[in-house]
């Protein structure tokens, strides 16, 4: 699927940009069931705001139980003083997650694609396993910070193996919030791991190595339909979406089951919904 410039490319980077992946056609289907999802969301329900700023304070029951389900989160900044909506619904969700590759058919069948399972194999996964989906609105003035992070503090193995397949629904910006990377950051150390024992979760510090700026840093604007595949050592981050113009985005968390994947993840699995691949 790759060719061996791409591969070496990823190899150099931790990341690739592979444009005009998805159609616009298999984009509006997926765009299409996510407005459904939110549609018949119920906010007055127990629910959850997601933020990575403090992972640890903000993490709850919501969001530990939508490790094998689907569960809307809203936007930090969607409420008001008053603690009502500032704006209409579908304006105010952060993100759908964690299990739709597997149990909603239309996102299972935007993820289950040959193609994704040969990218998988050129980058190194030789048995592909996905653990975590997630439909990410980066929702138009509202749209949240994405602190700097590894990926691989989520979803560590032995030896590191989980890759992020990061999907553009709409054309990611420098102004709608587009991630940035640390080009060759994969080749440094892990720096957080998340552990998790029951409903007990902490952030672990590995290391003190400082997190990239604009000096080492590069932003990764593409195009809707653009694949960006990377490391799980690879150091990412979004800025908030302060325009009029939103940045949805589909994203996999992937390791290669070849690997100990660690029991104190934070999303596990069993034979009542067992890991699966892409195909």
């Amino acid at each position: 699927m790759l060719t061996d410039a791409q591969k070496q490319q990823y190899q150099r980077d931790g990341y690739l940009v592979v444009p005009d992946f998805k159609s616009a056609a298999e984009i509006a289907v997926l765009r299409e069931r996510a407005a459904q999802i939110v549609n018949q969301f119920d906010p007055g329900a127990q629910s959850g705001i997601f933020s990575t700023i403090e992972q640890e304070k903000t993490t709850d029951d919501y969001f530990l139980g939508s490790d094998n389900t689907v569960r809307c989160f809203f936007e930090e900044e969607a409420f008001g003083a008053d603690g009502q909506l500032k704006q209409d619904k579908s304006l105010s969700i952060n993100k759908i997650g964690h299990a739709m590759h597997d149990l909603d058919p239309t996102f299972r069948a935007f993820t289950a694609d040959e193609r994704l399972n040969a990218v998988a194999r050129d980058v190194g996964l030789m048995d592909p396993k996905v653990w975590q989906s997630m439909y990410i609105f980066k929702q138009p003035g509202i749209g949240g910070e994405v602190r700097w992070h590894q990926d691989a503090t989520y979803f560590d193995t032995d030896p590191v193996s989980v890759t992020t397949f990061w999907f553009a629904l709409e054309d990611a910006t420098l102004d709608n919030g587009c991630m940035w990377a640390e080009p060759g950051g994969h080749r440094g150390p892990m720096r957080e791991r998340f552990l998790r024992n029951g409903d007990q979760v902490r952030m672990e510090k590995l290391s003190d190595l400082p997190w990239p700026d604009n000096s080492t840093a590069v932003p990764l604007p593409c195009k809707a339909g653009s694949l960006v595949v990377f490391h799980g050592l690879l150091p990412h981050y979004s800025a908030p979406n302060r325009s009029a113009v939103s940045r949805h985005a589909y994203t996999l968390h992937v390791t290669d089951g070849a690997t100990a994947y660690s029991p104190q993840n934070w999303i596990q699995r069993d034979e009542r919904l067992p890991v699966r691949g892409f195909i």
